[in-house]
Order: C-alpha cells, then structure tokens, then sequence
C-alpha cells in the first residue's frame, strides 16, 4: 500500500515560518506605536515593508527615516536580522543553544534554510553562524560609528551605525538616511572610505553563504582544502567584482560618474559593482545611470549573491554550472570544475532556477506594465530587483498603486525563499516515477 504523503514537509514550513514572521511584522507595523505621527498605517504600505525587510530586500513605499518611529524602526531591523539569518535557522538554532535534541526532520529544514549540503556539522555550523554575525555586524557598527556618531551625535549616530551594519550585512538595503544632503540612500557618504569600504564588506560577507565561512574555518583558510561549492562561490565572486568593476569605469564616466575625481569614481564604481548583488544600498542615482550601466546593473542583480547567504538572486553556483555546462556543451564533454564532475540533478536544478526565475521576470514586468503607468524600462527594473532582493529602485516604488505593490510583495516572497523551494512547496516533493520511458530524439538550437 502506497505510503500518504505528508504535508507539513520542511520546505513548506519554512515558507510558512517566514510567512508567519511577515504577518506579524506587518500588523504590529499597523500601530499608532510603529509610526512616527501617532497615526494607523494601511495595510498594504505595511505588508510590503514587512515582506521587504523579511525578505531582506530594501524596496520601499515609505520613507523608513521619516515614516517610522524609533520602535517601528526597530521592528524593521528586527525583521531584517531574522530574514538574514532565516526563520528556521533561528528556530533550530535556539533549541540547539539550549541544548535540545534537534530531530532528524528539523536537521533538514535547518540544512535547507542554511543552505548546508550534508546534516553533519549542522549544529557546530549554526552556532559559527550566530558569533560570526555578531562580530561582523558590531565591527561594521564600530566602524561606522567613528562617521556617523560626528555627523548625528551619539544616541542617533550610534542607532545609525547599529542599523546600517545589519542592513548591510542581511544585504537588506534599508537606510535612515532619508533624503539627507539632498541625497537617497547613502548618497551623502558616496564618496567617504570608510562608509563604502565598510558597507561594501559587510556586503560582500554576508553574500558569501554560511557554508563558504563553515568551509573556510574548517580548511584553516587553505584555498586547495576548500570543497568544489566554496571553490566555485569565491572564484564567480571574484570575477563578478573584478569585471562588473571595470565596465562600470567605462559606462559611467560620462553619465553618472560625471565630473568626479579618480578617486570619486573608484569608489563608485566598486560601490556600484557591489550594491546589486541583492544589497540595495546606492550611493549614486540609479536613473541617472547609462542604459549600459543600468543593463549591467539588472544582471548582477539577478546573479546575486551565494546559496544560504543573506543575499537573494539565482545565486552564483547556478550562474557556474549554467556557463560550466554550455562550455562542456560546445566541447561535448561532461561539465567538470576544479576537476570535479557536475552532477546531473545539479544542472537539472541550476536549468530549473534560470527557467523560474525568467519565466517570473517576463511576466511580472508586464503585468507591472498592465496595472501601472510605468515604462518598460522602470518595470524591469522594480521586478529584478524584487524577485532578487536587491532593494533598488528608480524611484517608482513610492507611488505605486495597490495591486503593483502586492505584486512585488509576492515577488520579494518568492524571490527569498528561492523559486524552486517555492515550486516544491506548491506542487510537493515528487518521488522517482518507477516507469522509464524510451528516449526519443530532436532538433534544438
């Protein structure tokens, strides 16, 4: 007799975790208590917020600075701080600090939401990951502090520093700025190296994966040591900052770089190589870059970050084994890295992703085309960077109507829980089918 199939598997407890988490963000963000005039928000405006900061996203329909009062401002960090680290993570995580046997089911669901490759090592895993976030986070607070506490005093400078670092770190985006200086963002600080340098790594940390730092401390640093994962993760990390770098330089020199000393222009351009790995942060305009720079922008957002990281996106492995797989392709032989053979479900999986997650693009680009009096161009954008976590915007975001921005919010949903976790959520985890059918041959390409 076949066996019932259960519902509540680890996949889709995770998403509801992060649904439940969502919920709750947005109803306590409804109260007079959360904003900074006494008033009710609507609901809509704090659906979104929640599912933004949850999903470490960054997009906004509110001023976060002006809109929220130092307690609904702390609820977004701490929305932010749980989406970063993920629901589930932080659930197994506690009855592992309080010493609790964790079952095997919920050693799935943490090795799912860590992004972890094999239950061994879990637990020692979970608890690296709490103390190294907690040192990157309060480093990237200290450093900030020796900025921001000059320029706001020591209660806002320090509340400033404290939540920029997380954001940067969660790759979440959210700032409370405002529109200080006359600038979004971090747009007042683009050009202070100790401002870009510190976001930029805290950024770049936390896109890592938890598994590259687990991997990293294992091998004591030794590069051959490292698994095939954390090989390929530092290698398309490095080529994605390097290149992206580069053109930036060349795209923007006489468009949004405009004007600027070398050393301006360094800085911008690492900043903006950077930010749209899922960060959100801009230190420059995004509509006043290039049609090239704004291209360039759109595909590092959709690369994004590293599998089990704070950051959203395909994710950089999926990219690998994509261009892995057409060079093995064009030399019709098996895709190989580091002279390791790819699995077959890898490929299948990585094919998948990039299918969901342009399937997603087209149609959420012109549905938002549909229901909004939006261009193209400002359409494709938003959705990117919703369905990639990035956070950034043209500045379309604030004035959207109520069916754009719930299309958003499903799309920051789905986009950081992963497309194919949420195809599997949806549709169920299929068994193998015991028949085999013949093969049968076509023409592509």
């Amino acid at each position: 007799m076949r066996a019932k199939k259960r519902w509540a598997t680890p996949v889709r407890l995770i998403v509801l975790s992060f649904l439940g988490i969502i919920l709750t963000g947005a109803l306590i963000l409804m109260t007079p208590l959360s904003s900074a005039d006494g008033g009710w928000t609507g609901f809509v405006d704090c659906l979104f917020t929640a599912t933004s900061a949850a999903c470490v996203t960054g997009l906004a329909v509110v001023d976060t600075a002006g809109h929220w009062s130092l307690f609904g401002q702390v609820i977004v960090l701490l929305l932010i701080q749980t989406g970063g680290l993920g629901a589930m993570t932080i659930i197994t995580g506690f009855f592992s600090v309080v010493r609790k046997r964790t079952s095997l089911a919920d050693t799935r669901m943490l090795m799912q939401a860590a992004g972890n490759d094999s239950y061994a090592g879990v637990a020692q895993m979970v608890r690296r990951l709490f103390l190294g976030t907690l040192i990157f986070e309060a480093a990237g607070a200290v450093l900030l502090a020796t900025r921001f506490v000059p320029e706001f005093g020591w209660g806002r400078g320090l509340w400033f520093s404290l939540f920029h670092s997380i954001s940067a770190f969660c790759n979440a985006g959210f700032d409370l700025l405002g529109d200080y200086k006359g600038g979004a963002s971090l747009s007042a600080f683009a050009t202070d190296p100790v401002v870009v340098l510190t976001v930029t790594a805290l950024i770049l940390i936390g896109g890592l994966g938890f598994i590259v730092w687990d991997d990293l401390l294992n091998a004591k640093f030794r590069l051959k040591s490292l698994k095939l994962h954390s090989k390929l993760v530092l290698v398309m990390t490095a080529v994605l900052i390097l290149a992206p770098f580069a053109l930036f330089l060349i795209f923007e020199d006489g468009a949004a770089f405009a004007g600027r000393s070398l050393g301006d222009k360094l800085l911008l351009s690492l900043f903006q190589t950077v930010t749209p790995r899922t960060a959100g942060f801009a230190t420059v305009p995004m509509a006043s870059l290039s049609d090239a720079g704004l291209l360039l922008t759109m595909v590092l957002m959709l690369i994004g970050g590293s599998p089990g990281s704070t950051a959203g996106g395909v994710k950089t492995t999926t990219v690998a084994v994509v261009l892995i797989c057409t060079a093995a392709s064009m030399k019709k032989s098996p895709p190989t890295a580091f002279k390791r053979r790819i699995e077959d479900d890898i490929v299948r999986q990585a094919t998948a992703i990039v299918v969901i997650y342009l399937t997603a693009i087209i149609a959420g680009t012109c549905a938002l085309c549909v229901v909004d009096a939006v261009t193209l161009r400002e359409a494709l954008f938003e959705v990117i960077s919703a369905i990639a976590t990035v956070g950034l915007s043209t500045g379309i975001t604030p004035g959207l109507g109520v069916a754009a921005k719930l299309m958003l919010t499903a799309l920051m949903f789905a986009g950081r829980i992963g497309g194919l976790t949420m195809a599997i959520a949806l549709t169920g985890e299929q068994s193998a089918s015991p028949v085999k059918f013949p093969t049968g041959k076509l023409l592509v390409g």
